[in-house]
């Protein structure tokens, strides 16, 4: 990547990137990290009303997603053990809060090419 007219790349993690495209994907990339993000940007979720919310993930999809998104530092896991059965919520952290403008940006623009491109149906 160019930073001051100078190419330069960043290591980060022990992992070494060239463009800051590729910081971002690493972070966000692939089907399903956007999604599960969209819906924990305005509140907490539960693992199972993040499943209803998305039903073409599958369960074993979703906690690989929340786990690979927990360890990025992008959400958080809260455990309350106060009273059976156990309660697990995921909300997002300071850090994934910083991506709502880019995901913003993302689905304004799936919005925009899904009218102009696509029909409206109804979900029963």
């Amino acid at each position: 990547m160019k930073l001051n007219d100078q190419e330069v790349a960043v290591e980060m993690n022990g992992k070494r990137y060239h463009c800051a495209m590729d910081i971002t994907m690493d972070y966000i990339g692939g089907k399903w990290k956007t999604v599960v993000l969209w819906y924990l940007r305005n509140d907490k979720k539960r693992f199972g009303e993040l499943r209803k919310l998305i039903p073409q993930m599958t369960e074993r999809m979703l906690s690989i997603q929340l786990k690979q998104l927990e360890e990025d530092g992008l959400i958080r896991r809260e455990v309350f053990t106060d009273k059976p059965p156990l309660k697990v919520e995921y909300s997002l952290t300071e850090f994934g809060l910083s991506l709502l403008p880019v995901l913003d940006a993302v689905a304004k623009w799936g919005r925009e090419l899904g009218q102009s491109n696509g029909k409206l149906v109804e979900i029963n």
